[in-house]
């Protein structure tokens, strides 16, 4: 089967880069959601800062380190990056140069992944091998343990985007065969709920799957990393942010994903995404500062996911989330 790719890539006074976006192979769907093969050679430092989203992403790192800060929680620096289900936004940034996979799963794809249970991964960014997952058990009649470090290190020797894309889904699909299977019921529930846009109350959705809620929290704690109610709120937010960036207005925004008001839907706005919907529209906008020619900020195509930071300017990352 051919692999379907969108590449893209320039040179221009800010440095060399290219991306490279390809769907996993469809027995791995629709727990993996996408791979982003980036190059980046730039001239200067780069920092994002990435709102929460209704996924977890696994960054297998080639080159240079990420470091990644977080309002309440320690910097820090990791080349390969495990980031968990999130409630607040972070801030990465880099020296210039980096290479890598991201690998973008559904928050229960990756319980089956990783093998921890995900609340203990919420809001967290951490090396990947220091958790048990499932690749470090090995393949099955063997005993020897591999790592992600490896791993990365042998997408890296391959000679393009599609050899490492198709390495991707012979391991991954090793992963999800010795890892522990997630629910049937909480893969249908998150199924719905993205659906409904965090907008399904949380009864109805137990019911859906024939659940109580105290079971229906119980395994959203274990495979999902955030209760029922709280990831309604992050979907609820990430359906706000795409609405405001295609042009809708705050008002009418509140309205469809059903916030009480515009300063209900500003607050929330703050909370999870870390500044007002307007700050958030008018860093989007700043990013024409960015030295043209580099690629879009969003881990994923569609979305208002992430802001780049222009380096000519101070990004102040605290509780109060305002960005200056």
């Amino acid at each position: 089967m051919e692999r379907a790719m969108a590449s893209r890539g320039g040179h221009g006074p800010g440095g060399d880069w290219d991306t490279v976006v390809s769907p996993p192979h469809p027995r791995l769907r629709p727990g993996v959601i996408a791979y982003r093969g980036l190059r980046l050679a730039l001239n200067g430092p780069r920092s994002r800062l990435e709102a929460p989203i209704g996924a977890a992403t696994l960054l297998l790192g080639f080159e240079g380190p990420v470091r990644i800060s977080r309002a309440g929680a320690p910097t820090t620096s990791l080349v390969s990056v495990y980031s968990g289900p999130t409630t607040t936004p972070a801030v990465g940034d880099h020296g210039g140069r980096i290479a890598g996979i991201e690998v973008l799963l559904a928050p229960w794809a990756a319980f089956t992944l990783i093998g921890t249970p995900q609340h203990e991964l919420t809001n967290r960014a951490v090396d990947p091998d220091a958790l048990p997952h499932a690749l470090a058990r090995g393949r099955p009649g063997t005993s020897r343990r591999a790592s992600v470090g490896e791993l990365a290190a042998a997408l890296a020797t391959l000679p393009g985007w599609t050899e490492r894309f198709d390495l991707l889904d012979d391991v991954l699909t090793r992963w999800f065969r010795t890892g522990p299977p997630s629910s049937a019921r909480v893969v249908r529930a998150w199924s719905v709920l993205q659906r409904s846009g965090g907008a399904i109350p949380v009864p109805r959705l137990a019911g859906e799957v024939g659940w109580s809620v105290r079971q229906l929290e119980n395994r959203f704690r274990e495979q999902i990393g955030l209760a029922p109610k709280v990831a309604a709120r992050v979907l609820r937010m990430q359906r706000a942010r795409r609405l405001l960036a295609s042009g809708r207005s705050a008002v009418e925004t509140a309205a469809i994903c059903g916030f009480y008001d515009q300063a209900h839907l500003s607050g929330e706005f703050r909370a999870l995404t870390g500044c007002t919907p307007r700050e958030f529209a008018a860093a989007r906008g700043a990013i024409v500062a960015v030295p043209a020619g580099l690629p879009g900020p969003d881990r994923i195509s569609g979305e208002a996911t992430s802001l780049v930071l222009p380096p000519n300017r101070i990004a102040l990352f605290s509780k109060t989330g305002r960005i200056i």
